[in-house]
């Protein structure tokens, strides 16, 4: 209560304690007899009333002169758009200066390729390169536009029509950048409200759809069907809510965090039986998984439109760039209204998808090369058998040959840290080109760290053994 209030309400009190004997505190009013405390009561409450309807008072401010701006100015220090750099942070990556074939030059010196996906050999093709240059001379470097405003080209629809020939599906669409294809296809359907249950081992490029879609996400363990019923179960279970929602399965054919291949035959059965979609992304099996490459659905023996949704990047087995999504012409046409990645970026430029179109052609008459790739991952998995301190963890047909730490450190800080030694002694020793599973602040997959080796069909023999002794010979110098 205000000073003022506490002052009034004194004064009331005083002058009603010399004004009334206390047994007789009494008035009468037209004949009715009135307490006077009752009085007291009802004018503390007119007075209390009268100080809160009053405007508070301020005092005027007074503006500030000119020094005294200048002065703030001179102290105000605005909050970093960072974290501050440390010195583990400051990280200079090999440059390449030739094109990331088997063989490339880094630092003006041939060096084994094993960091870059080209699965089937096909950077630097002749066939494909031709292509490319037809097609820059017909249509120049780039659409200029939006394929919904003047960007699509005859050959962005040649290119839609020869993916969907090649994979048996009614319809393809293209996009102009892989690893945007996933993170727009999911939000395209996928909306607030939906269900989506995914695997916690995915890639960020599906992390990001998934955050995207503002759907419920429910993950199950890396690769584990039984995790993956029990989420679909209690998901489901006695939940008649769930019933009417869209519900949703989003898996990779081979995960580029593990090198993993997805059980496809059983989660089919799953997405059947408990009536949900599914969302596979392709981009390290098209092309690769199959007699003929056609990817998992082949590799697996399940029909391929059992997957409601398939989804791949074309930069690792057709030497190109852009990906493209396929499925039923509904699934299809519905991505040309409400794909952002798809609406709103420029159109992929003709010459990729020429090339697309020549790798696909020589994919099926080549099958040779699918044989090739194969024997080269068997080839590299015999040799780094018995690597110390490392372990293989990804799937025997994999083309992404993943080792790990056979005793982590515990921290994954650690763990990286000795993995990049490692890589980088093999790189500066015996010019091999590896890669370790570095991860950005952003993706929350929680599989452990360890060394991707990208197998294609190109490398010799002689390369896959040269790769393999150098990494046991290193691995042995810091992990034994």
């Amino acid at each position: 209560m205000s000073s003022a209030v506490m002052n009034m309400t004194s004064l009331a009190l005083g002058w009603f304690s010399s004004s009334f004997d206390a047994p007789l505190a009494r008035a009468v009013v037209f004949g009715v007899h009135i307490d006077g405390h009752l009085v007291l009561e009802v004018l503390l409450i007119l007075v209390i009333l009268f100080q809160l309807s009053r405007k508070s008072y301020k005092p005027p401010k007074k503006p500030l002169t000119e020094k005294e701006i200048d002065d703030l100015c001179e102290e105000w220090v605005p909050e970093p758009l960072h974290p501050p750099i440390t010195e583990e942070m400051v990280v200079e990556p090999p440059t390449l200066e030739s094109a990331a074939g088997p063989h490339t030059i880094i630092d003006g010196k041939e060096v084994v390729n094993f960091a870059s996906a080209n699965y089937l050999g096909l950077v630097g093709n002749e066939k494909i390169i031709d292509s490319c240059v037809d097609s820059l001379e017909k249509y120049g470097v780039g659409s200029c536009g939006p394929r919904g405003f003047y960007g699509t080209i005859d050959v962005h629809l040649d290119c839609e029509t020869r993916i969907a020939k090649f994979l048996g599906t009614p319809d393809s669409i293209l996009y102009s950048y892989g690893i945007s294809t996933i993170f727009s296809v999911i939000p395209a359907f996928c909306k607030k409200g939906d269900i989506i249950v995914a695997d916690d081992g995915v890639n960020w490029a599906v992390q990001n759809g998934l955050h995207l879609s503002r759907s419920t996400i429910v993950y199950f363990k890396h690769n584990d069907m039984a995790s993956l019923q029990s989420a679909l179960e209690k998901t489901t279970k006695g939940n008649r809510r769930a019933e009417k929602l869209r519900r949703y399965i989003v898996i990779e054919a081979v995960y580029q965090n593990s090198g993993q291949v997805a059980p496809l035959d059983e989660i089919v059965r799953l997405k059947e039986k408990y009536r949900f979609r599914l969302i596979m992304d392709e981009s390290n099996s098209f092309g690769v998984l199959g007699n003929s490459g056609r990817g998992l659905s082949e590799h697996c023996g399940v029909p391929i439109e059992q997957v409601d949704i398939i989804t791949a990047g074309m930069g690792n087995s057709l030497a190109t760039d852009g990906g493209f999504c396929t499925g039923s012409v509904r699934v299809v046409d519905h991505q040309r209204l409400s794909s952002s990645g798809y609406v709103f970026s420029a159109s992929l430029p003709p010459y990729l998808a020429s090339a697309a179109i020549s790798a696909v052609n020589h994919l099926e008459e080549n099958p040779a090369i699918l044989a090739s790739l194969r024997n080269n991952i068997a080839l590299l998995w015999k040799c780094l058998s018995d690597v110390p301190g490392l372990t293989i963890s990804s799937h025997p047909q994999s083309p992404i040959v993943f080792l790990k730490l056979k005793n982590s450190t515990g921290s994954f800080k650690s763990d990286m840290q000795l993995l990049d030694n490692i890589v980088d002694r093999v790189l500066k020793e015996d010019s091999v080109f590896l890669v370790t599973s570095k991860r950005s602040k952003l993706d929350k997959c929680r599989l452990p760290a360890g060394i991707r080796m990208f197998v294609s069909a190109g490398h010799s023999e002689a390369d896959v053994r040269k790769a393999a002794e150098s990494l046991k010979r290193v691995a042995g110098s810091l992990l034994s």
